[in-house]
């Protein structure tokens, strides 16, 4: 295995927003093949109980992108998080906002939304309970946006609509007793290729042994 290719793919697997290309269909089989791929991700308790929404239509797009713009709107409403000037988040702010803005604007465009849900309601359920379900279905969705990312595709990881979440039901017909994770806008992505996000230097989120102790040795 090439290391250099994998380490390529899982850091330039980007939240893909501006650049995805709404005018070029994606073919039905490229979505299979990607959620075929999810499916070899790590599920507790070998459940298997992963599901995967896959929305085609134009009226049921543009309903989820009208719950996906009321949920923005509640969260630009709520107070943000105040970060220092020279911390790299802050500098990423504007070009991360006029992204997200325009991936509101446009996001029914998509040729695909993408909804991955788990079997189970764990809302009121112990925090090891619910660690286990979503670390049952969120590394299946990471799984499809890098084999998305392999094959072309962008995708973007978006909550929003989950403010709305039983009104996505709906629309869609998902079963009550299903847990949506994510809505993934899926388009193939323009330009030729991404870079690596600045983040965070290593050392300020790395703890070895005991929380805040650097490494020794």
């Amino acid at each position: 295995m090439d290391v250099a290719t994998v380490d390529e793919l899982l850091t330039t697997t980007r939240s893909v927003k501006k650049r995805l290309d709404f005018t070029r269909p994606v073919e039905p089989e490229v979505i299979e093949t990607c959620i075929e791929i999810a499916l070899q991700a790590p599920t507790g308790s070998n459940r298997q109980t992963w599901a995967f929404v896959v929305v085609t239509e134009a009226e049921k797009k543009r309903q989820l992108a009208e719950l996906y713009r009321k949920g923005a709107e509640m969260y630009a409403a709520m107070e943000q998080p105040q970060l220092p000037a020279d911390d790299p988040r802050t500098g990423q702010r504007p070009r991360i906002l006029e992204s997200s803005i325009h991936l509101l604007m446009h996001i029914e465009e998509s040729p695909v939304l993408l909804i991955p849900c788990i079997e189970g309601r764990f809302e009121e359920l112990p925090q090891f309970a619910q660690a286990s379900m979503y670390g049952s279905i969120l590394p299946a969705a990471w799984s499809f946006m890098l084999a998305a990312r392999a094959r072309g595709l962008g995708s973007a990881w978006t909550t929003m609509h989950l403010m709305f979440e039983k009104e996505a039901r709906e629309i869609l017909g998902i079963p009550d007793e299903y847990t949506q994770a994510a809505l993934l806008p899926v388009a193939y992505f323009t330009g030729e290729t991404f870079k690596p996000a600045k983040r965070l230097p290593v050392e300020q989120v790395t703890h070895w042994d005991t929380w805040g102790a650097p490494r020794t040795g």
